[in-house]
């Protein structure tokens, strides 16, 4: 498949929880090997929603308390190991702040790709800065407000308003990309290669490159 550029055009569907740690670490890392390639191809990228948690609570709890609850002392151990991976990364993991239910980001991310897929790409990006580098709650109605601003997405605020907009196309995109999946990151290329977890760039560039030469 080749784009109007006549570059060979890279289709890349992401499924992700915006408090998935590895979703921002094989973000990065997507990026990474994007920038490296773009020279070759053009990338089309789309964000679907999937809830590790669905039942987490909208008005949000301790980060460090709800990891120790869930994971017991194992969650020590996984802090220190994303902290070392976000290290590598040039960024502060930071655990303060609260955690909960990540219902209304999947709906701002639906928003943004109506604005163009771009934008959001880059509020993923934006969200997950704030909540895993800056103690932003990921429920909290107006960081999510700003995240969207920032990366020129328009009329979050009304949108986020109305709790209906957005939750049939969240709903029916959680069936169609999650069901069918056990864990987060996931990516699908070109509706045909697949990958899980928080992958090198190395591993993306070899999967574009399979891609491409189909």
């Amino acid at each position: 498949m080749s784009s109007s550029s006549g570059k060979k055009l890279i289709q890349i569907d992401v499924s992700a929880d915006t408090v998935c740690p590895w979703c921002f670490v094989g973000k990065k890392n997507l990026d990474k090997a994007i920038a490296q390639s773009d020279t070759k191809y053009d990338f089309q990228i789309k964000w679907h929603p999937y809830m590790l948690n669905p039942a987490a609570p909208k008005e949000g709890v301790v980060k460090k308390d709800y990891y120790l609850n869930r994971f017991g002392p194992r969650s020590i151990q996984m802090e220190a190991r994303m902290t070392e991976m976000f290290k590598g990364l040039g960024m502060d993991y930071d655990t303060s702040g609260l955690t909960g239910n990540t219902l209304d980001s999947h709906r701002l991310i639906y928003f943004a790709g109506t604005q163009g897929l771009d934008k959001q790409h880059k509020l993923a990006e934006e969200l997950c800065l704030g909540y895993f580098t800056q103690g932003k709650y990921i429920g909290d109605r107006v960081f999510l407000v700003e995240a969207a601003k920032k990366v020129g997405v328009e009329g979050a605020a009304e949108f986020l308003e109305d709790p209906n907009n957005g939750l049939k196309e969240v709903n029916e995109d959680l069936k169609k990309h999650s069901a069918q999946i056990n864990g987060v990151p996931h990516y699908v290329i070109n509706g045909k290669y697949q990958l899980s977890g928080g992958q090198p760039p190395e591993s993306f560039l070899k999967t574009f490159r399979a891609a491409a030469s189909d």
